[in-house]
């Protein structure tokens, strides 16, 4: 095979994944132009966006990659029903990291708008904001991670070059939706 060969496969293979994935970016975009309210009452919100939706790229695009080493690897059987040791390992260490995460990404928003003078809500806020978001997006992202890298195995895609695209596009909707509930969440239970 040659590399235009190689490449134009790879292209073929990613070029859909990536369109979805331009366009539900906007949506993510749409959804966060609508947080006004939430981001006015829990000032510091806006602060710690970035870095939720930065790990949760992060965290389970390693998953996805783990997945999809396995299974070229043989260690992994593409089958969606009750997940093998490896998979579970997996799948915790991935939402363990994600939670974990979310919470130091608080604290670090909260101190540093707090060093710097700056409107912050209290850091109870910012927490529940952080641990709703990381557990709600870590089991949502579980799921399309692994949906998406057995199903593309077993119809012969690369998992690799879907996985990436999937989950960062995955990851911003799903992240800014459940910051969205976690933001509802603090100010409804008064923690603002």
């Amino acid at each position: 095979m040659t590399i235009r060969a190689v490449a134009g496969d790879a292209y073929r293979e990613a070029f859909g994944i990536l369109v979805l994935s331009a366009a539900a970016s906007v949506f993510s975009g749409v959804v966060l132009g609508g947080m006004e309210r939430e981001l006015t009452v829990v000032p510091g919100l806006l602060t710690i966006v970035p870095a939720l939706l930065a790990t949760r790229g992060s965290v389970y695009g390693s998953l996805g990659a783990r997945l999809a080493t396995g299974l070229h690897q043989g260690l992994v059987d593409p089958e969606l029903g009750v997940p093998s040791r490896r998979v579970r390992s997996a799948v915790v260490a991935a939402m363990l990291n994600g939670v974990v995460i979310s919470a130091i990404a608080a604290v670090a928003g909260y101190g540093i708008r707090y060093a710097l003078d700056l409107a912050v809500a209290p850091l109870a806020a910012l927490v529940v904001v952080a641990l709703v978001a990381g557990v709600l997006s870590g089991a949502g992202l579980t799921l399309v991670v692994i949906v998406t890298v057995f199903v593309g195995y077993r119809r012969g895609l690369n998992p690799d070059a879907l996985a990436g695209p999937v989950v960062t596009t995955t990851g911003d909707v799903i992240g800014i939706a459940t910051m969205l509930a976690g933001a509802r969440l603090a100010i409804a239970a008064g923690v603002v």
